[in-house]
Formats: structure tokens, C-alpha cells, sequence
């Protein structure tokens, strides 16, 4: 992955527009637009077609869904666009409707990680890589409700999605569940089974297994 990665970030409170700009320029990106509003965004994703989109789900006018409206309305022009999305709030219909055309990098943050550079920074350049950066609030609660796909899934394996879904290696997972890379090998060729993933050279099978029980939440 390049060094220089090219951003566009919407965001509509001016503090913090200027303070993730700073702090995207100082790890390696190049802030190629900074917007407030949800039309503007739209538009300079078409226009600068970034490596990845940093967007705030409420923008202006309707401070309701707009960023998200607009970055999914941008996907759709720019398949597989990199979208990484920040909210105040878990909202699991927005986490949904981001995931549904299964294409392209994919992230969804609270605003509070954004204190955590470090953790930040990685989760902008792993959406930029095409993978997938859920804030594990998002996934808890989205793991929380019982649906058929999970219901498929034991304690140990739903455990091992919710850490696939941060976008932990398998090395990262087995530090964090305390056993073996081996250990975390058999639970994810489990999920993969049960969530009737198959192999396929051309798709990422950690992130269908996540889409796959984000899906089923509607």
C-alpha cells in the first residue's frame, strides 16, 4: 500500500474537521478535500475518487443520514469506493445499508476511537486496503441479537467473528482469546462452514462471514 494515501473526510463540526485533518496528515495521508454537508460530499467523492472516505454519518441539511446517503450514492458510481464511516451513536441500520452491496472497504467507528491514533490510523488503512474496520461496541451489540445465521455459532466462535469483524489477524485473535493461531484456524473454518462461506479466489471470506451476519439483522 502506498505510503501517501488520498482522503476525503466530511465532517461538519469545524474543531473536529481541523483536528482529523491534522492528525491524517501527520500518519501518512494526503487530505485531498475536507467537507461540511452531505451534497458537497457526494460531489467530491465523484470528483477526487480518494483512496478512502473518512465520513460522519449526520451532516447537514437534515443532520439525520445524509454523509451515509451520500457515500452509498458515491459507491454506487464508484464501485468498491473505500468508505469508512464515523458516528456519536451505534446505529445497526446505517452499519446494514453501508454493507449491502458487499463491494469495497468497509469501516464503522464511534467517534470516541478516534482518541486511540494509533487504532485510528490502522482502521483508515485497512478500509483503504479493502478490508474492514467495525468498532467492537457496533459488533457487541449487533451480536447481541439472535438470528438463524448465528444461532449456528458457538459462544467460542461468535466470540472469534466479533474479533474478525475488528479486523484482527488471526495472530492478533489468538492473543486476545489467549490460545493457539492453530485454535483460531479450526473456529474460522467452522464459521466459514456454518455460514455456508466456500472457498473462492476472488472474495474475502472474513469479510462475507461479518456481512453475512450484518445482513441478517434486517
Amino acid at each position: 500500500m502506498p505510503a501517501d494515501l488520498r482522503v476525503v473526510l466530511a465532517e461538519d463540526h469545524v474543531l473536529l474537521r481541523d483536528g482529523l485533518i491534522r492528525l491524517l496528515s501527520a500518519n501518512g495521508f494526503t487530505v485531498v478535500d475536507a467537507v461540511d454537508n452531505g451534497p458537497m460530499l457526494r460531489a467530491s467523492l465523484l470528483e477526487h475518487r480518494p483512496d478512502v472516505a473518512v465520513v460522519d454519518v449526520r451532516l447537514p441539511p437534515t443532520f439525520t443520514d445524509e454523509g451515509l446517503v451520500a457515500a452509498i450514492a458515491a459507491r454506487k458510481e464508484i464501485p468498491g469506493l473505500p468508505v469508512l464511516v464515523l458516528s456519536q451513536y451505534v446505529e445497526q441500520l446505517y452499519a446494514r445499508e453501508l454493507l449491502a452491496d458487499q463491494s469495497g472497504g468497509v469501516g464503522y467507528l464511534l467517534k470516541d476511537r478516534i482518541g486511540d491514533v494509533e487504532e485510528f490510523v490502522a482502521a483508515v488503512r485497512r478500509v483503504a486496503a479493502g478490508g474492514m474496520a467495525m468498532d467492537p461496541e457496533v459488533i457487541g451489540q449487533l451480536l447481541g441479537r439472535h438470528t438463524a445465521p448465528l444461532e449456528r455459532l458457538t459462544p467460542r466462535e461468535r466470540e472469534v467473528l466479533d474479533l474478525i469483524a475488528q479486523g484482527r489477524s488471526n495472530n492478533a485473535i489468538a492473543a486476545a482469546m489467549v490460545v493457539t493461531e492453530k485454535a483460531v484456524g479450526k473456529h474460522i473454518s467452522s464459521i466459514f462452514g456454518k455460514l455456508d462461506l466456500q472457498q473462492s479466489e476472488d472474495d474475502n471470506r472474513r469479510v462475507r462471514a461479518v456481512l453475512a451476519y450484518l445482513q441478517a439483522m434486517g
